[in-house]
């Protein structure tokens, strides 16, 4: 793009750029790489890229195309977890598969911004802002999974039984999060950092 570009218009070629890749990478393993009901998803990482390198706003819409590809999995018969939900609560399923991603992409812009904007924190400000969006994404999605599915008979068999529900939970946790967090940490945070060093030139 040439130096007559205006910020505005840069702003939004990469909003476009960033979620028609995510509507790509939905299709394809490196958006959900699945094994039997374990889903692991590298889509925070574009999330985590536009959050910081476009703002909180940018990070919230990105997070609500996640969000989208997420509940159209479920919808297409693409995710067996995605799957059983729907067969429970279509709403829910929806409500759990959006608020968390919108909310996880509009935080980590935030997050981004608070520690870029002090000198002692400017150089993790990429790596910990693009960790914290895989963190968020799971601590979200579990705790409103919990909140909207605990009472139903997809978890019937943890009724009662603390110690039962608080191993699937730290088993998804330790399965998805953790591969995630450090996807997005290592590459979200190199892509933004990059991003934005072209950007300032």
């Amino acid at each position: 793009m040439n130096n007559n570009t205006s910020p505005r218009t840069v702003k939004m070629v990469l909003l476009a750029i960033l979620a028609a890749i995510m509507l790509v990478l939905t299709f394809t393993p490196l958006g959900y790489l699945k094994v039997g009901i374990i889903e692991i998803t590298f889509m925070t990482i574009p999330v985590a890229v536009g959050a910081i390198v476009l703002g909180p706003a940018a990070g919230a819409i990105l997070g609500g195309v996640f969000g989208a590809t997420s509940f159209a999995h479920a919808l297409l018969g693409l995710s067996p977890f995605g799957v059983a939900l729907m067969g429970i609560n279509p709403f829910y399923t929806f409500i759990l598969t959006m608020v968390p991603r919108i909310l996880m992409g509009w935080l980590t812009g935030l997050i981004f911004q608070g520690l870029h904007g002090k000198e002692r924190t400017r150089k993790i400000s990429y790596g910990a802002a693009s960790l914290s969006a895989a963190l968020l994404n799971t601590i979200f999605f579990l705790s409103l999974l919990v909140l909207l599915f605990s009472n139903t008979e997809y978890f019937k068999d943890f009724r009662g039984n603390l110690s039962g529900l608080l191993a699937l939970m730290g088993t998804i946790f330790v399965t998805n999060g953790l591969a995630e967090a450090a996807a997005t940490m290592i590459i979200g945070g190199t892509i933004a950092r990059v991003l934005i060093r072209y950007r300032g030139k």
